[in-house]
């Protein structure tokens, strides 16, 4: 499993709140989601994202609140991949329930800048930043979870056992 795009940059502790605004959380359709991801950290997100772009953040990234609609609302916006330094842990397995790849990679967080062009390969867990030439060694994804990943979540996943 792959995936590349243009990256966008966030700091620290961004939170769900943020990612996808409570006052959007009358809906649960991810499309509708997708429109207002970002908005309160980035007013031009949605506008400037493409399919398959990639988030980069710094420390606990998707803390707060215990929310799916969060990683919903990334992923049905276009977003391949999230990088950090680390994740909230209901984030992170909120993320892989609903089969959007996140990688922790404190290296990469730091030294990838917004706009680089980035790859990734979940199989050994590698980031190049195609636009610095650097890699970085993050966390290989388990067989199981790119299986999850791969059927875009975890009720797909048992329901196509």
């Amino acid at each position: 499993m792959k995936a590349e795009g243009r990256v966008f940059k966030f700091g620290d502790n961004v939170d769900t709140d943020v990612i996808i605004p409570a006052r959007y959380l009358n809906s649960s359709d991810p499309a509708e989601l997708a429109t207002h991801c970002m908005e309160d950290i980035d007013k031009d997100f949605v506008k400037n994202v493409n399919k398959g772009d990639i988030i980069v953040a710094n420390k606990n990234f998707g803390c707060g609140s215990s929310r799916e609609h969060a990683p919903i609302a990334i992923k049905a916006a276009g977003v391949s991949c999230v990088i950090a330094e680390t994740f909230a842990r209901i984030f992170y397995r909120n993320s892989i329930n609903i089969g959007l790849p996140i990688i922790e990679c404190p290296e990469a967080a730091k030294a990838i800048n917004a706009g680089d062009d980035v790859a990734i390969d979940f199989d050994s867990g590698v980031i190049t930043d195609k636009t610095t030439g650097h890699t970085f060694q993050g966390q290989a994804f388990p067989e199981f979870m790119q299986k999850i990943i791969k059927a875009e979540g975890l009720v797909n996943y048992i329901n196509n056992k």
